[in-house]
């Protein structure tokens, strides 16, 4: 047993007029506890519903996030002869993926990609609490496989297509080992919003963090401070994810070098709004993706075009909104970013397992 993380876990758990929130370099050392599995499982359980009940403070969560940063892996920024070498979007969407909606994620990432931004996704298998279709599976349906590179062929995959995906279980197996708690303790400890704050990215780039409650936001602003963060997007998408709704007005914020500006984006104003469209089948969603590459005019394909055209705006492709509706509207109805699924397919297929990395 660790006698220092009883420690720790008496401060977060010793309940509403006791307990006290943990230092930045404690919240460190606890979740370094938790990763390696020194804590036990008791305690780490304790932990996590602890933790949970008393909210964790910007200062935990930025020291989550370095021991994540310490201990997890890292993306190295695109190689500057890249056609992709410019700054990045990284889209961080939460793990246990989408289970109402159809997510047009990988379309955005596609378009992004036809247009010369490189995009930077994470994630694992399917997780509790909600158990939807996680982002590899999306891949999956396509016929991306992005499930067995190591790191150095992720990267290399970064560097050939514009896409980086990092998979926790081959990428971050300390932070897979985590995830059964997840279902046994049967709520999303702290470590769900800690994963849309994660970059693991080394470059140049913007974080976008998908979340449903406003408070989540707040928590990053505090992180991302605490951390030098200075250029992230918050989205409050559909199911917490990256992705902007059509149903509603889009409430975003972007922070730029310190500066935060909320947008309010009304998809009436563009001719785009409509209902949300549902996910219905998971097996059809595959078909119903490429449907949308090949410029098919769906609903599905309105929503494709609404995030598409948002993400170039903000990516630096587009100077307005409008401008980048009308460039992602050219991308999928001319094939450009159908050719971009293919030629991710085919370097995705050819760079398994040729490679061998090492962690040193």
């Amino acid at each position: 047993m660790s006698n220092e993380f009883r420690e720790l876990l008496k401060h977060v758990g010793s309940g509403s007029h006791t307990s006290r929130a943990l230092t930045r370099a404690e919240a460190e050392a606890a979740t370094r506890m938790m990763l390696t599995q020194t804590a036990t499982p008791a305690q780490i359980g304790a932990f996590m519903i602890a933790h949970r009940i008393k909210r964790p403070t910007a200062e935990e969560l930025a020291g989550t996030l370095d021991a994540y940063q310490a201990l997890g892996p890292t993306l190295p920024a695109i190689a500057p002869d890249s056609p992709y070498s410019g700054r990045a979007l990284v889209l961080s969407c939460p793990y246990d993926g989408r289970s109402r909606t159809a997510p047009v994620t990988p379309v955005t990432a596609l378009v992004l990609m036809a247009a010369g931004i490189p995009v930077v996704l994470h994630g694992g298998d399917r997780m509790p609490t909600k158990a939807g279709i996680p982002l590899v599976k999306l891949w999956q349906q396509l016929g991306v496989d992005l499930s067995c590179h190591n790191l150095e062929q992720a990267h290399a995959l970064l560097n050939g297509t514009g896409l980086g995906f990092v998979y926790l279980p081959q990428h971050f197996p300390a932070a897979h080992g985590l995830v059964p708690y997840r279902d046994q303790i049967g709520k999303r400890p702290p470590f769900a919003t800690v994963e849309l704050m994660w970059s693991p990215y080394a470059g140049s780039h913007t974080l976008v963090m998908g979340f449903v409650h406003p408070p989540t936001e707040d928590f990053a602003k505090g992180t991302f401070g605490l951390r030098g963060h200075a250029d992230w997007i918050s989205v409050k998408g559909l199911e917490g994810s990256c992705d902007l709704a059509r149903g509603r007005t889009a409430i975003v914020g972007v922070n730029r070098q310190g500066d935060f500006e909320r947008l309010l984006l009304h998809p009436r104003d563009y001719g785009l709004e409509g209902d949300d469209v549902e996910l219905d089948d998971e097996v059809t969603l595959g078909q119903r993706l490429r449907s949308v590459l090949a410029g098919q005019p769906t609903e599905l394909y309105k929503t494709a075009l609404w995030n598409a055209g948002f993400y170039l705006w903000q990516g630096g492709a587009a100077a307005s909104l409008t401008e980048g509706l009308a460039q992602a509207d050219a991308l999928l109805t001319t094939g450009k970013a159908l050719s971009q699924l293919e030629a991710l397919r085919q370097q995705a297929t050819a760079l398994q397992p040729t490679l061998t990395y090492s962690h040193g």
